[in-house]
């Protein structure tokens, strides 16, 4: 959905969501959610096969959010991340597959933190 624009957008600070409005549904998305699917180089890396999972987002907060023009939203973390430019096709995907895109982060999380050690007799 290229054309596709939010009508409302509200920081829900204490609960740490972001709320957006996309065709009359309202979607929360979690700070955490957000940050570890944040658009950037830094997350996305700078081609297929270059990302890199982010770990212990789970307290994260949302500091602040600011529009980019008409076709985007950067979204600035207390953890100092602010690099992600979330434009509205993206941020609209991450709201309408969350479930799908939550699990699969849950999925790679406990697969890159599931000891693998074999004990070898010398």
């Amino acid at each position: 959905m290229k054309n596709i624009v939010p009508s409302n957008i509200i920081l829900h600070r204490k609960s740490r969501k972001l709320e957006v409005v996309f065709t009359g549904v309202s979607y929360l998305l979690d700070a955490e959610y957000l940050r570890v699917y944040s658009p950037s180089a830094e997350v996305k890396g700078h081609g297929p096969g270059q990302e890199v999972l982010q770990l212990n987002k789970e307290n994260v907060a949302i500091k602040n959010v600011q529009a980019k023009g008409n076709y985007a939203l950067q979204i600035i973390f207390d953890d100092g991340h602010d690099s992600g430019i979330y434009s509205w096709p993206y941020l609209y995907a991450l709201a309408t597959e969350h479930e799908q895109r939550w699990q699969d982060y849950l999925a790679r999380v406990e697969q890159a933190t599931t000891s693998t050690v074999k004990w070898v007799d010398p």
